[in-house]
């Protein structure tokens, strides 16, 4: 019975140890200092509420996802080892940083780590040894750009970004096995007030992303996805349902958000504004 009150005990001190938090992975162009998580520069005023014990994973959103990951799971072995657990937030180029963490990293040994980050971003090691792939509860994903965008085939964005090849949709489709999370669920949150690069993105588009990426659609290319009261191509629904016209969305790939009223767009704007703001409120009530 004192050995059983014993490892009660210890139960009862790991579990008042472990931490929640909000990690939140910016997109393309940057803002923050890389490496220091308290820097919400690409997101907004960092007194803002965005879910429990917030952190902003910050990269430069200029160079590739397989020359920057690093930054990524460097975070993702702070807060997300041990006893610790995350929620993470990402927005347009973070979809592709997270997924491809899961997909090529997410079986993976990790060294549980001490959550006191350095200037560069990395803790040191705990002592408790190494576990398998990282404790996420969930994904929010702000106008994803898993599946690429038009504008990066079309050249709108600066051809001298490593990040632009990555973001054709060709590229960014095969860039990792977007149905591999290791069972992590993505909520993909999708704006539509696009209206300057209309003729370039297929169907619905938050002006930076279409429907067919936001919405998490499977396939190695694109396609034309709208809202319902729009007749000239097939729905993106909502949930993990295939889409009006057969095509399926990515395992573990939902979509949480449709802006049906056309009302937001992909910027941030220095407030937490467009379609990341939906992502900002979920996180609120949902990331505790």
């Amino acid at each position: 019975m004192a050995a059983l009150g014993l490892l009660s005990a210890g139960a009862w001190l790991a579990l008042a140890q472990a931490t929640n938090y909000s990690l939140w992975i910016n997109g393309r162009t940057g803002g923050g200092q890389v490496g220091n998580h308290a820097d919400f520069t690409y997101w907004g005023p960092a007194t803002t509420a965005a879910g429990v014990n917030k952190k902003a994973v910050n990269w430069d959103g200029y160079n590739r996802i397989s020359t920057t990951n690093g930054n990524i799971r460097d975070a993702l072995d702070c807060y997300c080892t041990g006893p610790n657990w995350c929620y993470v937030a990402a927005h347009s180029a973070g979809n592709l940083q997270i997924g491809y963490a899961l997909s090529l990293y997410g079986t993976s040994s990790r060294s549980i780590k001490t959550p006191t980050p350095n200037s560069a971003g990395q803790c040191s090691n705990s002592g408790a040894g190494t576990q398998t792939g990282w404790n996420i509860k969930w994904v929010n994903v702000a106008g994803g750009a898993g599946g690429g965008s038009e504008l990066a085939d079309a050249g709108d964005w600066a051809l001298s970004e490593p990040l632009v090849s990555d973001l054709k949709t060709s590229t960014a489709r095969a860039l990792y096995n977007h149905n591999a999370t290791t069972g992590k669920w993505f909520y993909m949150y999708a704006g539509s007030k696009g209206t300057l690069y209309s003729f370039v993105l297929p169907g619905q588009d938050d002006e930076a992303i279409a429907y067919h990426s936001s919405g998490g659609v499977s396939g190695s290319s694109g396609a034309s996805f709208c809202n319902p009261s729009d007749w000239l191509c097939n729905d993106l629904t909502l949930g993990t349902a295939a889409n009006q016209g057969g095509r399926a969305k990515w395992s573990y790939h939902s979509v949480r958000f449709r802006d049906d009223g056309e009302a937001l767009d992909h910027y941030t704007r220095g407030n937490w504004a467009g379609i990341v703001s939906k992502v900002r409120a979920d996180m609120v009530a949902n990331a505790q």
